[in-house]
Order: structure tokens, then C-alpha cells, then sequence
């Protein structure tokens, strides 16, 4: 491990978060200033939002990762108290047909954001303890379906069609990489694709978006399918104006009420208007160079458990990050996804500092077990 890829894997995150604010600080002007009388509304919260996610990915970086799975106690406790989360966004209003937030006075999270976390955490501790047995069906398939399950089971009621995806795959991957057999997991990714497809097909919302993305939404097909097509449209148009380098910043003339959400989901196509091509490729290569310097630190973690949480919380913000350009540039369905260190949201920052904390916590603390293997092998000789 060298200390040069922490360094780096900060100074990405540092330069995903400053173009994040940059974006935002003239993404939500409109908004903020013709509901809250104040520009910069959007943008000083999110400096609160910020301000937290440093604090939490500080902490947990000097806290030694395998306390999560010597005191296997505690990642158990997070993940009850966040799947008791999400079943009290049933007690409080929906938002736009989703139980998602669970609002107290002034503040409101997503507990969905943190399953995601809780998964990695959860499903890593459970096969590291479980040693080779992960290649039997019960130790290595089941049990770790069973908690993939509990996790995503009460978020597809919500509906969040999107984190289930996000705590599905993330789960699989884990225990791919773990080396559960692709035979032992067959049987539970068949399942879960066939209890996704039927609720989306059963869901009227999801239909007409799918439809509206393949061109075969009849017309006047509902006010879904409409509100999609727009979007994308909006997007789309965004993007073409940016051209190489942008009308400039602060000159974006989707967000004048024209591109819904540009603040949150559809940040991007604001940067890529004021901005161009050079923003979002810079944007792409930072996620990308993210993505392989937490695979670096995963590939030179101390043990297995250090590599399996770095892989899962890289994973969370890479797949969230392509997933958001795919739907921006319409090479996916809509679907909300936040834009992890861009879009505007406490708990998308948060979980995201959450899962920078976790990857910065392997590479500290391996790095010094080879530092203290170094130096036993030098007193020795």
C-alpha cells in the first residue's frame, strides 16, 4: 500500500465535490430564489450537508475497520436500527407516490441510502467470518440473500425501484467476490429479478417510463410517461447546447424552469450545458480514477474483509454515479438517482462520506500493519 493513493483517493473526492458545488451554486439559483427568496439557499445547506460528511468520513477513517467485524455486534446494531428506519417511512406522508423520507420537523433522510451501506457492511462481515464455507450453499448463498433480502424488501414497497438495484448488485457482487458459486447464486438472482419485474410491471409509473424509453408509449400516454420523455428531452437539450465548453456558467437557460430536478437528479446536464464537453468528460475521468484507486486500496487491503468493504463502497458511488449519466444522456430509463458529490441532498452526501470514510479506514490501517510487518522483519534480522 502507498500512502500516495490515499492522498490521491482524497483529492478526487475533494475535486468531485468542489465542481459539485459549483454546479449546484448556479443549478438551484432559480429555485432557491423564487421559493426561499434566496439564491444561495440550496447551496449553504448543502455546505451544512458537506460539513457533516467530513466529520463522519474523518471518524470513520481512524476507526479500525475490523472492529466491524471483531465486534460483529455493532455492524448488526447499525443494520437493525437502519432497517427499523425503513419501515417508519410507512408512518409519514408519501412524496410523489414513494414512501422514502422520514421527515423530523426541519430535517428528512432516506433511510434507503443508508441500506445500501448497511449491506456492504452486513453481507462483508458474515462472509469473512465465514472463511471458506463460502462455497457451500448455506454459509456462502443463503444467508447472505436472506440479508440482501431483508434489506431490500422493505425498500421495493416503498417503491425505490433504483436502491434496490444499487443493494442487489452490490450484495452479488460481494459475494461473487468473496467466491460464492455463480451456481449457489443463480437461484436468488432469478428470484429477485422476478419479484422486481413483476411489482415495475405492476406499477403504472414504471410502465410508462419504460414505454416513454423505448419509443413505444402510445400517444397521450399519461402524465408518466410525458413527465419522462421531457426530461430526457430537457437533458438531452441541455447537453447539445454546452457544445465543447459551455454557454458559460451561470448561463444555463435549462434551469430556468425548463429541466425539472436540475438541481438534484439532473445536475449533470446543467454542467455539461454551462460547462460542455470538457466538464463532463473531467467529471467521468474523476469517478473513473475513484473507482480504481479503491480498487488499488482494495487489492493491498490487510485482509479479506478490508477488501470486500472497499469493493462495496466503491462500487455504491461508481454504479450510482454511471447509472445518473446513463439516465442524463438517456442511455437508461428515468429513474431518480442522486449524482454522488453533486446532486443537492444531507443523505446522499452523507452515505457517500460514509462509504469514503469506510475505504480511507482500509487503506490507514493496512498500510500501517505493513509498516509494523516491516519493522519486525528489520528488528529480526
Amino acid at each position: 500500500m502507498r500512502k500516495s493513493a490515499l492522498y490521491a483517493l482524497g483529492l478526487v473526492v475533494a475535486a468531485l465535490v468542489a465542481l459539485g458545488l459549483v454546479i449546484l451554486s448556479s443549478a438551484s439559483e432559480v429555485r432557491g430564489a423564487r421559493f426561499y427568496h434566496d439564491s444561495f439557499f440550496f447551496l449553504k445547506r448543502q455546505f451544512l450537508y458537506l460539513g457533516a460528511g467530513v466529520v463522519v468520513a474523518a471518524a470513520l477513517a481512524f476507526f479500525d475497520y475490523r472492529k466491524w467485524r471483531d465486534h460483529w455486534s455493532l455492524t448488526a446494531m447499525f443494520g437493525f436500527v437502519v432497517f427499523v428506519a425503513l419501515l417508519a417511512v410507512f408512518l409519514f406522508k408519501p412524496i410523489k407516490g414513494s414512501y422514502r423520507w422520514i421527515a423530523l420537523g426541519p430535517l428528512s433522510f432516506q433511510p434507503g441510502e443508508f441500506a445500501k451501506i448497511a449491506v456492504v457492511m452486513m453481507v462483508a462481515v458474515w462472509l469473512d467470518l465465514a472463511a471458506w464455507r463460502v462455497e457451500l450453499f448455506w454459509r456462502g448463498a443463503f444467508w447472505p440473500a436472506a440479508l440482501i433480502a431483508l434489506m431490500a424488501g422493505p425498500v421495493i414497497l416503498e417503491p425505490d425501484f433504483g436502491s434496490v438495484m444499487v443493494i442487489a448488485s452490490v450484495g452479488f457482487l460481494l459475494m461473487f467476490v468473496a467466491g460464492t458459486s455463480i451456481l449457489h447464486m443463480l437461484p436468488f438472482a432469478i428470484g429477485g429479478l422476478g419479484i422486481v419485474g413483476w411489482k415495475v410491471f405492476h406499477n403504472a409509473n414504471r410502465m410508462a417510463r419504460l414505454f416513454s424509453f423505448a419509443g413505444v408509449a402510445p400517444e397521450g400516454g399519461g402524465t408518466a410517461a410525458n413527465s419522462a420523455a421531457y426530461q430526457s428531452d430537457m437533458s438531452l437539450v441541455a447537453i447539445g447546447r454546452g457544445g465543447l465548453f459551455g454557454v458559460g456558467l451561470t448561463r444555463s437557460m435549462q434551469k430556468q424552469n425548463y429541466l425539472p430536478e436540475a438541481w438534484t437528479d439532473f445536475i449533470f446536464a446543467v454542467g455539461a450545458e454551462e460547462l460542455g464537453l470538457v466538464f463532463s468528460v473531467v467529471v467521468i475521468l474523476l469517478f473513473v480514477a475513484f473507482f480504481f484507486l479503491s480498487v488499488y486500496i482494495a487489492r493491498k487491503a490487510a485482509d479479506r474483509f478490508g477488501r470486500l468493504l472497499v469493493v462495496g463502497m466503491a462500487f455504491i458511488i461508481f454504479f450510482q454515479a454511471m447509472f445518473n449519466l446513463g439516465v442524463v444522456c438517456e442511455a437508461f430509463p428515468t429513474k431518480g438517482m442522486a449524482l454522488p458529490f453533486f446532486s443537492y441532498g444531507g443523505t446522499n452526501m452523507l452515505s457517500s462520506f460514509f462509504a469514503v470514510g469506510v475505504i480511507l479506514s482500509v487503506g490507514i490501517h493496512s498500510l500501517k500493519d505493513q509498516k509494523r510487518t516491516f519493522t519486525r522483519k528489520v528488528l529480526a534480522n
